[in-house]
């Protein structure tokens, strides 16, 4: 395990837990990578730039949906009003920062002219009173609206880009390929927190959002609630203290990638998201860290071996990675770095053990699927199906003490018998919960110590 440089923190740690013993010929290596990021100031491999060196250390851009069905009830865009101006009061002084009114088009509510304003008592202020002009109308094309985040982002040359969506309804005035064309113009570029007001948007939507932009999706079911969650997430932003961070896997000849999953604080598939990095290694981008822990799931194949041999399976590392490979950053910094070995045994209790990290985020990531094809069978009317899937959900949950999905789970759910997973569908379930399990389905809980 190794620290990036003191001086310079914050410094991140790397733990590695598996069972490296395997059967004669056996090929498949699972490991959990704890990932620690501890002593936050700076961004380790990339300085932020504080007010007046010529960037902003953060810059944040609010879009607020401002489309027509944000006035029915007229508590959802009054609620968007506070909650901005509460989000806009958690920024640090010298921060930039920017709002969009997003409808069929992006506009810049404040402060206009392509760029972001440093944030301070005034200009606060000036961004209150523009926010009174929000009035609702048109349609919902969010995929404009992630472009002008971008281009207002990526103009201010801030050491943390962070964005906030908020929206109440369907991206129904563009096509699903625009959409995905611009989460992937954006990628990389700025993370986004996604959230959906009321119960008339669509869930893998949001999701699909956040998740392609490392942020976090929720649900706000009653306008009431928009303050208090823009507050948190504007917190957690201003906490972020390191950007754009990779993890980067190399793997030795003959050895490959099966996945690479984040899997706590929520299930997240990098997979796809490999950027090749070097001979036989690859990034997976993680975005911006502050004082956290998070946790990933690797699995790699090895290639069979004899009873005795001994190799090393992988070699994980946390590395600044510059946006789009800016030569001018120079050669990735390495923040930590752990080892995931093989070792092949004729001892069958060795090699069948499963580590008690891994089958616990095995079964975290079922419960997260279960979830899904449950919630999905119940729409599509398939009741033996949804029953079963939800079913073993509600086992999962309880063995491994998520409690949090499993009070969700019985919203939705009489359960009769939690060990065995046997449940009963709700005969009328409120949609506020249905798209609360749904949306939060992801979300796990740590190994107990």
């Amino acid at each position: 395990m190794a620290n990036f440089a003191k001086s310079r923190g914050p410094r991140f740690s790397a733990e590695v837990y598996q069972n490296p013993y395997l059967p004669e010929g056996g090929r498949e290596v699972h490991a959990i990578v704890t990932v620690t990021a501890t002593g936050g100031g700076t961004t380790g491999g990339r300085p932020v730039p504080r007010a007046g060196s010529g960037g902003p250390e953060a810059g944040v851009v609010i879009m607020v949906d401002c489309s027509g069905s944000m006035d029915h009830p007229p508590a959802k865009l009054r609620g968007a009003r506070e909650a901005t101006a509460a989000a806009l009061d958690t920024v640090r002084d010298g921060v930039g920062f920017a709002v969009v009114a997003g409808t069929h088009r992006a506009v810049e509510v404040y402060p206009g002219g392509g760029r972001l304003a440093a944030a301070g008592a005034d200009t606060r202020a000036q961004a209150k009173e523009a926010l009174r002009t929000l009035t609702a109308g048109g349609g919902t094309a969010i995929g404009s609206w992630l472009r002008l985040t971008g281009r207002l982002l990526s103009s201010a040359g801030a050491g943390i880009r962070h964005a906030i969506l908020l929206t109440d309804g369907r991206n129904e005035h563009e096509s699903p390929r625009e959409l995905r064309d611009a989460l992937d113009a954006c990628s990389g570029s700025f993370t986004c927190d996604a959230r959906g007001v009321g119960t008339d948007w669509e869930v893998k939507e949001v999701t699909a959002i956040a998740s392609a932009l490392l942020g976090t999706a929720d649900i706000v079911a009653d306008p009431a609630g928009l303050t208090a969650d823009f507050t948190r997430m504007m917190e957690a932003a201003m906490g972020k203290e390191v950007a754009d961070v990779g993890l980067r896997l190399w793997t030795p000849l003959g050895a490959e990638t099966v996945f690479v999953k984040q899997v706590a604080p929520t299930v997240e598939d990098l997979t796809g998201r490999r950027r090749e990095s070097g001979p036989r290694s690859a990034d997976y981008p993680t975005g911006s860290w502050g004082d956290e822990s998070r946790d990933y799931h690797l699995c790699l194949r090895v290639p069979a071996a004899g009873i005795g041999q001994e190799m090393l399976a992988g070699r994980v590392s946390l590395i600044f990675t510059a946006p789009d490979g800016d030569p001018a950053q120079g050669p990735p910094q390495p923040l930590s770095q752990g080892l995931v070995r093989a070792l092949w045994t004729d001892d069958l209790a060795a090699s069948t053990s499963i580590n008690p990290q891994v089958a616990h985020y095995t079964g975290q990531a079922e419960l997260a699927q279960a979830i899904q094809q449950g919630l999905d069978a119940r729409k599509s009317g398939d009741i033996d199906g949804a029953t079963a899937k939800l079913g073993r959900a509600v086992q999962l949950a309880g063995a491994s003490g998520n409690d949090e999905t499993a009070k969700l789970l019985a919203k939705v759910v009489d359960v009769v018998d939690t060990a065995t997973g046997t449940v009963r569908l709700k005969a009328k379930v409120a949609e506020a919960d249905e798209m609360t399990l749904e949306t939060r389905s992801t979300k796990t809980v740590r190994v107990k110590k």
